[in-house]
């Protein structure tokens, strides 16, 4: 028994009979393997963590992937840390080899959420031969679609109060008194990434980049549309009807 994981009989009695009977509630539940697509403030952190607990798959965020495999200076973290450290990008086999390794935890077991992956074709492409070689396919790509103009009312109205991670947005949920925090009086501040100039930019980087790889999975008719515009609520059923077809 490796370092890292925890000696059984050390675990408590409630944990242990709780993960039991998640993974029995889990063993019916159909396997899922899915790309979520969609740019800031689209809602995909909303529904990511629900749609993994509803069938038990584990959330791939890449970016956590390739820290914790240079952290674990597992053979591919050593080859990524290398790379970082030399200024380069860490590349697309690195990357797929990364999540390749992951999902064959027993936590991915039923599938996987893949979020902020594959961003080019290319690696849309290398995904699906790794895949392939394991016998399995991605098996829907949830396209969070929102109108630009949504986006930047959704996201240059929100404020924050840093010293307690008070957050207000300007529409939707306003301090009492403009640009002050509701219980300190203090002042609000605009994150940096939220102005309309930031987010104009990342929004056309998004589009560029991700459009040909929405193309490249609506060529195999997995690609849902979401309305994610609407409220949450209203996305998450819409989200269950797409999975459960």
């Amino acid at each position: 028994m490796s370092a890292s994981t925890p000696n059984l009989e050390d675990v408590p009695s409630l944990d242990l009979m709780s993960e039991l009977l998640r993974r029995f509630k889990c063993s019916s539940k159909p396997d899922k393997r899915l790309i979520l697509i969609g740019p800031p403030g689209s809602g995909k952190g909303t529904q990511s963590p629900l749609i993994k607990d509803e069938y038990c798959l584990c959330h791939l965020a890449t970016g956590d992937m390739l820290r914790a495999a240079v952290a674990a200076k597992t053979p591919l973290g050593v080859k990524a840390k290398q790379a970082m450290d030399n200024g380069e990008l860490v590349s697309d086999d690195l990357v797929v080899g990364i999540i390749d390794e992951a999902i064959k935890k027993p936590s991915c077991q039923k599938g996987f959420i893949l979020d902020g992956f594959p961003r080019t074709v290319v690696q849309a492409q290398k995904l699906d031969e790794m895949l392939q070689k394991q016998g399995v396919k991605i098996d829907k790509v949830l396209n969070f679609a929102v109108d630009d103009a949504i986006l930047e009312e959704r996201i240059t109205g929100r404020w924050m109060h840093p010293p307690s991670g008070r957050s207000y947005h300007t529409k939707f949920a306003p301090p009492k008194v403009p640009g002050t925090d509701d219980v300190t009086g203090e002042p609000l501040i605009q994150r940096r990434d939220d102005t309309a100039a930031v987010l104009k930019s990342r929004l056309e980087a998004f589009h560029k980049q991700t459009e040909p790889v929405i193309n490249y999975y609506a060529k195999k008719n997995i690609v849902a549309n979401l309305h994610a515009e609407k409220p949450p609520k209203e996305v998450s059923v819409e989200v269950e009807k797409v999975l459960s077809s």
